[in-house]
This record gives structure tokens, sequence and C-alpha cells, in this order.
């Protein structure tokens, strides 16, 4: 929509994913697809030469936790070749390109050593406690090492969780936050896996998007060194969550929703941070929403 990028026009734009995208989506001309595993496509990949690449490619929280070479082929060994890839083109001698990586607020966690503030800030310890979180750590210090060597000019970014997503729910442990909203309005049942007065910093979609985007737009001097910044969240209980709900859509949709603990499930949100800080994304004009009742709206 936008048909620029940087200040630059987009000539072409590549969707490698596992899943074909929306045939609308291919209409335009400018948009190709490359379907299979990331892992299969790097090399192929690296014969091409892409001024900027958005990497979101890996296994969900819950996955991750419950199969782990799932999670370390998917997360780990994706990123790395996808880097590889990045660094022959400029062996080969192109320019680096931009890369903005998707990382988590789950590399914050609470470790028996160093406890775990109330909210997270861009310059908390992160110690991951679960399998996805320490994956997508490790990618951060590759982004940066690989940024260190010039072979990308690589942008971390700490994403909050986005609710709420569209489509069905899938493995992510973080999947009901969206849930306990989408699926109410749509008419149909929910169940909730954690008590109500857990806390979590969410993030729409639309105001994700923009984060990304606007990371990548950044020059090197904005963006402040090669460490991950955290995008910014909005931060709220599950109860605030439901009460916006009953303020937008009324009493009989709100009580489509129940509460049924999932132990699972629980254990991975209870090791994730209960609140987040984005000052650095702050200095790059970037903001959480005022509140959810608009997440709900959009």
């Amino acid at each position: 929509h936008r048909g620029h990028l940087a200040g630059q026009p987009i000539d072409q734009l590549v969707l490698a994913d596992l899943a074909a995208p929306r045939p609308d989506l291919l209409a335009d001309s400018r948009v190709q697809a490359r379907v299979g595993r990331l892992l299969d496509q790097a090399r192929a990949l690296g014969d091409e030469h892409f001024d900027g690449v958005f990497h979101l490619a890996s296994a969900v929280s819950g996955e991750c936790e419950a199969d782990f070479d799932l999670g370390l082929t998917s997360t780990l060994d994706s990123t790395r070749a996808l880097l590889d890839a990045l660094r022959g083109q400029v062996n080969a001698g192109a320019a680096p390109s931009r890369l903005v990586f998707s990382s988590s607020v789950a590399v914050f966690g609470p470790d028996a050593a160093v406890p775990l503030p109330a909210i997270v800030t861009d310059t908390t310890l992160p110690t991951p406690q679960t399998s996805y979180g320490i994956q997508k750590h490790i990618c951060e210090h590759l982004v940066a090492d690989y940024t260190r060597k010039g072979y990308i000019d690589g942008r971390s970014v700490r994403l909050m969780t986005v609710t709420v997503r569209p489509g069905q729910p899938n493995g992510a442990a973080s999947s009901f936050f969206s849930g306990i909203i989408r699926e109410p309005l749509a008419g149909v049942e929910s169940v909730c896996p954690v008590a109500p007065e857990v806390s979590h910093p969410v993030s729409s979609p639309q105001r994700t998007v923009d984060g990304l985007i606007a990371v990548y737009e950044a020059s090197r001097t904005a963006f402040g060194g090669r460490t991950a910044l955290n995008l910014p969240g909005l931060n709220i209980t599950v109860a605030q969550m439901l009460e916006a709900l009953e303020r937008v859509a009324g009493p009989a949709v709100r009580a489509r929703v129940r509460f049924e603990r999932d132990e699972r499930i629980a254990g991975i949100v209870a090791r994730w941070p209960a609140g987040a800080r984005a000052d650095r994304a702050a200095a790059l004009g970037l903001l959480p929403e005022a509140n959810f009742a608009d997440i709900i709206r959009q």
C-alpha cells in the first residue's frame, strides 16, 4: 500500500513462507512467493540480492517448548542459514542488506539469581526461561555479530504479544490473548487458560507492523547500537481485557469466555514479563495504544 520503504520505491516483494500467500497479494506483479521451509530456501535466496529483509519466521512458543528439535530448526538454524546467505552476498561484493529480526518479549524471564522486575526495559538483562525465548535471544546475538562484522545492517526488535490476531488459534502459548477476544466477537465460546489477574504487555497487529517499518527506516544512529530494543506494548491484565470487551461488545459477548486453567500454558506465561517499557522505540516516535478498547475496535 505504501509503495516505498526508507525513501526507495518497492520494485519487488518476495514472500518466503511455509504456506502460499493469498491470491490477491500475488495479483500485484511486484509480489512473488517462495513456498517452503526457510532453512531449505536460504541458500537459493542468497543468490538474489535483497536491499531489505524482514525476518519473521519461527516456530511459535508452545511448539518450541513441546518439540525441542523443531524450535532449534525453525528458529535458530533457519536464522543462521539466512544470515549466512546474506553474508554470502557481501562476500560476493554486494552491499549489506538491511535486516529487521522479530525477537520477542519472551527473552525476559524470572531467574533465581536475577529477579525479573515488574516492568522490563531495553536495558533489563534477558534471562529467558523457555526454549522459544532462549532461541530468540541467541538469534539477537547472531544478528548483532553479523552486523558488527559488516555482513548485514541488522536491527532486532522484541515484539510484545500481538493481539487481536486474525484467523485461527495456533500453537503459541500466547494464542489465548487473541482467542478470548476474537472468538467471542465471532459468536464462539473461548477458554482462558490463566487467571484473570495475569498481566502481560500486548500490541495490536497494526501497531506492531508500524514498529517493524519504523525500525527498518531508522538510521543506524537513531536505532542506537546493535542490541535489541523493545517495541511498545500496553501493559494489561486478562481481567482488564475482558472488561474492555464488555464495554465494546456487551455482556453477552463477554459471557462467552470462561476460565479453565491449563497448567502447561499457565506455566509458560508465568515465565514471561508482566509489563514492559520501550524507551528506545519511543525515541523513534513509537508509542503503545492508549487503551485496549481501541485495539478491539481495530
